[in-house]
């Protein structure tokens, strides 16, 4: 599929959106649209999978009329129908080839159909086709994986027959808008990304709950995908664990995982979400991309708090560590910190954050669990390099442990949730350089209407991402964009790693040599003397006034 076939499909999907969800508000009808595509993803990947398996016993060629005299929405209806005595194991050898299994009655075409011929039992099919998944599908337990969509709920309409209705419409349209586009795992998961941003920007703030922009996601992919203690050697072939412990919609590890490229690996995605919503966004899009489901683990639960089991081991050489760990957390969020807290394993050598901003707690949260061999690439708001009190405490104290590799300082208004300057911090526990790389990025993008843009290199622009993962990786210097700032430098500074402190901004005076203007001065006076002369001789023969 072409980038102009998924730009033309996302807007597909996203015009029914905007057609269908009348007063209801982004966020809300946001749930039904995504799960009805991940629906037909599943769907579309599992009948794919039976009908190679059963080749020549798949029904494929059965006419319409047929399947509506037999009562059966689809092929694969029919063969369970006339094979029921096989279905137990043919079930579970399904489970191995593709790690789960959908009913007939409860795939994507029998759900269409139902909703083409506005079957009064459709809304009744739905509850049970999104319980069996959650319960019976897969080998793992999805619990809850469509617990926020309500189909009882009043913003569908009013009566059990309008909320019936209204499924049916939005089912038909989907069906309808989608019938002539791929199935596979990319091209619906490009959708799935494409709307997840459309509902982001319809939702002003909230957005940043469960969203990274797609250029700051690639920025943080590339780097940490890179050669950690040598990132000018490229990137790695395998990553054994990725984690983002703020993982809203899985975005950004879906990205790490597509950054590593084709011949890259990585053993296991990890994730965590505190929001109930797009915790379930996150299992979706995993495996709407093809992620098996055991190959990623997405809990859900508060990091700060770290209420996941995996990660509280105490001792310091059992506990889970990371190869890659990329987040953007909340910015500024007010936590409770308490004494106790301030015993934890993950702030007893730096101590706490201020309660009313979270954002150095976020950071040793995941640079807790980092590997000696990995790095970790986190967004947070400018204020983390300045700032002083608890804050320039727990930043001198990973300055002085070598901690710090470089300081990315991106543009204001990037984001759907804040207008504020952002900065990407990069964290290694293991470094070769025993400096700090700054990056001032913040005047290399393209103003936007509502929001600004980094730019990719089309039409003629500048690459913007390209040029930060570049300086990064061979550690560039370059006037006014980049430089290397030596400890001593920074300790002169107090730890200080506001980026204007080291890279001046301001354009240099422009020189100029006024023998050569006084020159240009005098010769100018003579072309006006030579040239009044000639223009009054042209007057003198028309007989006209003459100039002074």
């Amino acid at each position: 599929m072409s980038e102009e076939e998924k730009n033309r499909l996302g807007q597909i999907l996203w015009d029914i959106a905007n057609d269908l969800r009348g007063t209801m508000d982004a966020d809300d009808f946001r749930d039904y649209m995504l799960s009805f595509l991940f629906l037909r993803y599943l769907s579309s990947n599992y009948e794919k999978a039976v009908k190679k398996e059963l080749g020549s016993d798949y029904p494929d060629d059965t006419p319409q009329d047929v399947l509506k005299k037999l009562k059966a929405a689809t092929p694969l209806q029919i063969w369970y129908d006339e094979n029921p005595d096989d279905i137990k194991m043919f079930e579970k050898m399904m489970r191995k080839k593709v790690h789960y299994v959908i009913p007939p009655k409860y795939t994507w075409d029998s759900i269409a159909e139902m909703a083409r011929t506005h079957d009064d039992e459709l809304f009744i099919t739905l509850e049970k086709g999104f319980k069996h998944i959650e319960e019976e599908s897969f080998e793992s337990s999805f619990a809850g994986l469509f617990s926020e969509i309500n189909l009882s709920s009043e913003k569908l309409g009013k009566t059990p027959k309008d909320r019936n209705k209204k499924l049916c419409d939005i089912i038909s349209k989907i069906a309808s808008g989608i019938k002539n586009f791929s199935t596979d795992s990319d091209k619906l998961g490009d959708a799935y990304e494409y709307l997840i941003g459309q509902f982001a920007a319809g939702s002003g703030k909230k957005a940043g709950e469960f969203y990274t922009p797609q250029a700051i996601s690639t920025i943080l992919s590339e780097i940490v995908t890179l050669d950690s203690q040598d990132p000018r050697l490229g990137k790695k072939n395998r990553l054994d664990k990725v984690f983002d412990f703020a993982c809203g919609s899985g975005s950004l590890l879906l990205n790490v995982k597509k950054h590593l490229g084709k011949d890259g690996t990585i053993g296991k995605i990890y994730g965590q979400e505190k929001n109930i919503t797009t915790y379930n966004l996150a299992r979706m899009n995993m495996l709407l991309h093809g992620v098996k489901d055991s190959e990623f683990e997405i809990f859900h639960g508060d990091s700060l708090t770290n209420d996941w089991d995996i990660l509280q081991e105490r001792n310091p050489n059992k506990q889970m560590k990371f190869d890659a760990i990329v987040a953007n957390p909340p910015f500024s969020y007010r936590w409770d910190s308490s004494e106790e807290m301030a015993k934890d394993i993950r702030f007893a050598a730096f101590g706490l954050a201020p309660k009313s901003a979270a954002d150095f707690a976020f950071l040793l949260h995941g640079f807790n669990f980092l590997d000696d061999a990995g790095t970790m690439a986190i967004i947070l708001p400018h204020g983390v390099l300045f700032r002083g009190g608890a804050e320039e405490r727990i930043r001198r104290g990973l300055l002085e442990k070598g901690y710090i590799d470089t300081v990315i300082g991106l543009p204001s208004n990037l984001f759907f949730s804040t207008g504020i300057p952002v900065c990407i911090l990069v964290l290694k526990k293991c470094k070769l350089s025993d400096d700090v790389l700054f990056i001032n990025a913040s005047e290399h993008f393209a103003k936007g209407k509502r929001q600004n843009r980094l730019r990719v290199g089309e039409n003629g622009e500048p690459n913007d991402i390209e040029k930060i993962v570049n300086t990064y990786q061979y550690r560039k210097e370059e006037d006014r964009y980049s430089k290397r700032i030596s400890m001593e430098r920074i300790e002169e500074e107090g730890y200080n790693l506001n980026i204007s402190r080291y890279i001046s901004t301001a354009k240099e005076d422009k020189k100029i040599d006024l023998k050569k203007e006084n020159e240009k001065l005098v010769g100018l006076e003579e072309d006006i003397v030579k040239y009044t002369k000639e223009h009054n001789e042209f007057l003198k023969e028309l007989k006209l006034n003459l100039l002074p």
